[in-house]
């Protein structure tokens, strides 16, 4: 069931590719189909920065399917095609894209989601909630977002329509308050999982980062290991703008995670690939829709299937 599950899911991120034009698979075919030369190779490596694969990593594939037809000259569009599809899978799976829990006893599990405005981090919060509460989890949602009442009310609407319960406070109160608040809520009612929403502050805001590290020294004095994930959420439209926020948030609150939302938009496949290349922290989930199921668990050989298949 939980394959016939991934498989139906992924199945939605070819699907998004191929709405948006992302597809390398059919690029490279007619590529590879003709001679294979010098030519064709710098075709081939401009291919793959178009996907947004980054300078490096193309220039990387370009020499490994170089040195492969050296090697075998006979090599068939379609070999060399699983060639890339094996390295790419080998490149995303450098990172662990599974989730990390509380000891067992010692919960609960927190993720903490943090994230610019508009980049998808409260509906990426409602979707990770449904599949967690679906895997069988008892959720509890935090919302620390106080800067902003629409964010409350957000968050609340969500929470209300997947029967999950949720901890607020009045607009404007002290974040860390209302994460207090909801992890000792939490531990007094056997929750598995506490998701904690954090204000949509800019990367650039200093102060506001500050108070990323207040939230988190709050989440220590309930549950010392807490917070046990942190998980960016980043517009895959945003290229290197995404980059550098995340590198930025990375300095105050150390990141073990990313969501990337918005592949069914402008963004290029290859921004999953890139992005946790440059950062070395894991991919932990893909928006493809704005459905719940729309949000998949990274699956790296998956997802390097649906982007060449």
């Amino acid at each position: 069931m939980i394959f016939n599950a991934l498989k139906a899911g992924y199945a939605r991120v070819a699907s998004a590719f191929t709405r948006t034009g992302s597809l390398l698979g059919n690029s490279l075919l007619s590529l590879f189909k003709g001679k294979v030369d010098e030519t064709t190779l710098d075709q081939l490596e401009q291919l793959f920065y178009e996907a947004d694969l980054g300078v490096a990593l193309s220039g990387e594939l370009t020499e490994k399917v170089r040195q492969s037809l050296r090697k075998q000259p006979n090599m068939t569009p379609e070999q060399l095609l699983d060639l890339i599809r094996t390295d790419l899978s080998q490149e995303l799976s450098k990172c662990t894209s599974t989730l990390q829990w509380a000891p067992e006893g010692q919960g609960p599990t927190v993720i903490v989601i943090v994230g610019v405005n508009g980049n998808g981090k409260t509906t990426s919060i409602a979707k990770i909630g449904k599949r967690l509460k679906d895997e069988g989890k008892n959720v509890l949602i935090a919302a620390c977002d106080t800067f902003r009442a629409a964010a409350i009310d957000q968050l609340e609407i969500w929470a209300q329509r997947l029967s999950i319960p949720i901890v607020k406070g009045n607009p404007q109160s002290d974040p860390s308050a209302v994460a207090f608040d909801a992890l000792t809520a939490a531990k007094a009612r056997g929750i598995d999982v506490v998701l904690i929403d954090t204000a949509g502050r800019l990367q650039t805001k200093t102060p506001l980062m500050q108070e990323l590290e207040k939230l988190k020294r709050t989440c220590k004095k309930v549950c010392p290991e807490a917070p046990h994930e942190t998980l960016l959420v980043i517009d895959a439209n945003n290229g290197q703008n995404g980059v550098d926020q995340a590198l930025t948030f990375h300095k105050f609150i150390p990141l073990t995670g990313l969501i990337l939302t918005k592949l069914d938009g402008r963004a290029k496949g290859g921004i999953v690939i890139n992005i946790q290349r440059q950062l070395g922290i894991p991919v932990k989930f893909i928006g493809v829709g704005e459905s719940a199921e729309d949000l998949q668990p990274l699956d790296p050989d998956a997802y390097c299937q649906a982007l060449l298949q």
